[in-house]
């Protein structure tokens, strides 16, 4: 019995003088250093998920349809949280604190193809009649006052089949028999209940929904803050989002 105790002391002692040693000791602190920063990693990934998912997202703008207001390789910071995000893989949308009005810019799903995001601004909210005459726009009988809008092909209207959608949608007192849309000369058409028309401030460069039509509520993402960075894409320099940032446009905000 006493050699027995004997044999389990010694092993004891042996197993503190390994605890003591300055080997185990750097081995935990590695082990309790990599611990630590496994968990901010997870915790870092997490917000960003979050914030991501229900507060801000980046977008940026890869076409000239909103030119002046906004300009190609124009980085876009979105607040998802002013119409109210969209809790992942549900239909379940948060609490809006505001809703799209006349004149706002909105980030949506294309209607067309989901996977896309477009940025427009938003022109006819639901049960209003717009209308173009001459490439002025019209809401409610009444023209509109842009100064944000630019012509860049004045005088060079044409009709697209892809504007007969409008006919499903037009004011009483049009006549659908002889109703052809063009460009710039359409409507009156009727926004729909929970819908938006939209339209680029590039007016006669931009595919907004007067060639495929209204924007369901559900697919409104959000609205942008501000530009956070820029970059001029059409030089032929080498790294031009490095060696052509537009620093003039960096924290601008978007209206």
């Amino acid at each position: 019995m006493a050699k027995k105790r004997h044999q389990e002391r010694k092993k004891q002692d042996r197993q503190e003088q390994v605890e003591r040693s300055p080997k185990h000791r750097r081995q935990e602190s590695t082990g309790r250093w990599l611990w630590e920063w496994v968990k901010s990693v997870s915790v870092a990934i997490l917000l960003f998920l979050v914030i991501r998912t229900f507060a801000v997202e980046a977008f940026k703008i890869p076409t000239g349809s909103m030119e002046e207001t906004l300009l190609v390789g124009d980085f876009l910071l979105v607040n998802k949280a002013v119409y109210g995000a969209q809790v992942p893989f549900t239909g379940v949308r948060l609490p809006a604190m505001d809703s799209p009005e006349r004149s706002d810019i909105v980030v949506f799903q294309y209607p067309l193809d989901r996977s896309k995001n477009y940025v427009k601004r938003v022109v006819g909210l639901p049960g209003d009649r717009v209308a173009m005459r001459d490439g002025e726009l019209y809401v409610n009988g009444e023209r509109q006052q842009e100064a944000y809008v630019q012509h860049t092909q004045p005088g060079s209207d044409y009709y697209d089949p892809q504007f007969e959608w409008q006919r499903q949608h037009l004011a009483p007192e049009v006549d659908v028999a002889t109703y052809r849309p063009t460009r710039d000369d359409w409507g009156p058409i009727l926004v729909p209940r929970g819908n938006y028309f939209v339209m680029g401030d590039n007016r006669d460069n931009s595919q907004d929904s007067r060639y495929w039509g209204f924007v369901d509520r559900n697919l409104i993402k959000g609205r942008p803050l501000f530009i956070y960075y820029s970059f001029d894409r059409s030089k032929l320099q080498p790294l031009p989002w490095l060696t052509e940032v537009r620093w003039s446009r960096v924290g601008n905000l978007v209206r």
